[in-house]
């Protein structure tokens, strides 16, 4: 017989319309209703904010702070409460002695490295290096260059370099911005201000991803017409691989495709382009579809060995998102980046614009420059920003710029690679837990982050029990129904796959936010459920 349970299928359905993000404020609510009954603990792997942080920048952070304040005091300080401003002249001297009275820590070997890489690996001049970081902590000005911070635009140049698989050669222009998600939205907006893509474009997503990137491209101002590249490669025991065919590569070839979005790693099943379709891309951009762009979301990539952005592979049609949030579990500090090759097919595109547009952009462009018609595609971004008028107040907060560049750092130090290791240890016994729990094997995949997991219970119920469970499964219940068992039942609430795009009994599951016992819990409450459908299929089946 069926289980009753507080949502009935016509509400689900009506719920299955939503973003999963959506969907998960009412499975929260269940789940905590559930709790206050039963005094099981909510369990929320819907949230992809990590419960790590990484701590020796952030030290690193406050004690530049003090240096910082003190620099103001001795500039002036002749009204109680105010001071002055960090003064560059001598300053990496005064730091040296500042850092010398310190005790020895992590935090004040990175501070010296900070300031050694500089001045030895990049050719900074140490003053003007330490005067950027003082000044720039002590947020005294707006920032200048608004496009990112000179000395620091190098240093996360160093660090993309090596955690994107390699700059290009002449390098990227890097703005940047409050979070990923700021930088989308400035490059969507710029993209079609400038030309690069039109309302009505035909556009490809590579899919399952983020839900923001299949609701963005339907917005009224965009209106794209959307191809969808789907990650259909399954093994031959019919389990996914989170890769693409090759049919569906070859979308891309046809020139109407004006540009392609997809999120590498990919999210929710966190897995990396593999390397032939890597390659095949980057051939397509230079050989088939030149005029094609590329926005690639890269945040996860730095949880896979060997990782390989398109910003790198076809570097000329693509534009870089990286944000800093997960990896050094900073998503409140908004720490995005936006990267774009010096040699881009986006600045040429626009200086070959029929006259009409041209001479519109140069007007639009006209207040700020006085060469608008050559000012460059990322630098047309930041001023679109801030809606051309306050060009002279954009840019991210300078504080939020030092931080960043102490996470960079942080990472060009780190010989032994121990954040990686220590992150990648962290997620691989979550993902062990969770799969014992399960009672499946670890799956085994270099190319995965394994940030997230993407479960298609379908597959699940193939394997452990019959097709025809499966078939009744799928005629009788809607996708989201086990999601919202899950929160009614086990107070645990996991994201429906579908909203995803991806398989429609599909969840995925955070193995960054919940310590490691929660993922046991997790596998129960998932065999739990599943096991009770299975006890209603076979009274029904006996029944009838």
């Amino acid at each position: 017989m069926s289980i009753d349970h507080g949502v009935d299928r016509a509400t689900e359905k009506k719920y299955e319309q939503l973003s999963p993000f959506e969907l998960k404020d009412e499975l929260i609510e269940l789940a905590d209703e559930n709790m206050k009954k039963t005094a099981h603990a909510m369990i929320n792997a819907g949230r992809g904010n990590p419960n790590w942080t990484s701590v020796v920048a952030r030290e690193a952070f406050y004690l530049l702070g003090r240096f910082a304040v003190a620099e103001a005091k001795r500039d002036w300080d002749e009204f109680p409460g105010l001071a002055g401003m960090p003064q560059p002249s001598g300053i990496a001297a005064r730091f040296d002695e500042f850092l010398t009275a310190e005790t020895e820590s992590d935090a004040v070997k990175l501070l010296r490295g900070a300031v050694e890489y500089g001045t030895a690996t990049l050719n900074f001049e140490a003053d003007a290096w330490v005067g950027e970081l003082a000044d720039a902590i002590h947020g005294d000005h707006y920032p200048v260059p608004d496009r990112m911070l000179t000395h620091i635009e190098q240093v996360v140049h160093a660090y993309l370099d090596l955690a994107m698989g390699g700059a290009p050669a002449g390098g990227w222009d890097l703005f940047a911005t409050e979070g990923g998600t700021a930088a989308m939205c400035y490059l969507f907006d710029s993209c079609v201000v400038n030309g690069i893509l039109a309302p009505g474009d035909r556009i490809a997503i590579m899919t399952p991803i983020f839900t923001p990137y299949l609701e963005i491209p339907h917005l009224d101002r965009f209106h794209f017409d959307v191809v969808e590249v789907k990650a259909e490669k399954t093994t031959p025991e019919g389990v996914h691989t989170w890769q693409y065919p090759a049919e569906e590569i070859e979308k891309l070839t046809d020139p109407s495709v004006k540009a392609l979005f997809l999120v590498n790693p990919s999210n929710p099943p966190s897995v990396m382009l593999d390397s032939a379709t890597l390659a095949r891309i980057a051939e397509i951009a230079s050989k088939y579809n030149p005029n094609i762009t590329i926005i690639t979301d890269d945040v996860y990539g730095t949880f896979v060995e060997g990782f390989q952005s398109l910003m790198s592979a076809a570097a000329s049609n693509t534009i870089g998102v990286y944000s800093f949030s997960k990896y050094f579990g900073c998503t409140g500090w908004r720490l995005g980046v936006i990267a774009v090759a010096k040699d881009n097919v986006f600045d040429s595109r626009i200086a070959n614009l029929p006259a009409a547009e041209r001479d519109k952009l140069t007007n639009r462009y006209s207040t700020i420059s006085l060469d608008p018609a050559n000012l460059k595609f990322i630098d047309r971004m930041v001023a679109d920003s801030r809606d051309v008028a306050l060009n002279h107040t954009a840019g991210l907060s300078t504080p939020q710029q030092v931080q960043m560049a102490l996470f960079a750092i942080g990472d060009l130090l780190d010989k032994n690679l121990e954040h990686r290791k220590n992150c990648e240890a962290i997620i691989a016994r979550r993902l062990r837990t969770l799969c014992d729990s399960l009672q499946i094997p670890v799956p085994q995949d270099a190319n995965a982050a394994n940030y997230y997991v993407e479960l298609d219970l379908m597959v699940w119920v193939k394997q452990h029990w019959t097709p025809e469970f499966a078939k009744w499964l799928e005629s009788e219940h809607e996708p989201v129904d086990p999601v919202f068992r899950l929160a009614e039942q086990g107070s645990i609430v996991l994201l429906n796959g579908g909203g995803f795009d991806g398989p429609q009994w599909s969840v995925r599951v955070s193995l960054a936010n919940l310590r490691q016992e929660a993922y046991a819990e997790i596998g129960h409450w998932l065999r739990e459920i599943m096991g009770e459908y299975h006890r209603e299929f076979q009274s029904r089946t006996t029944t009838h």
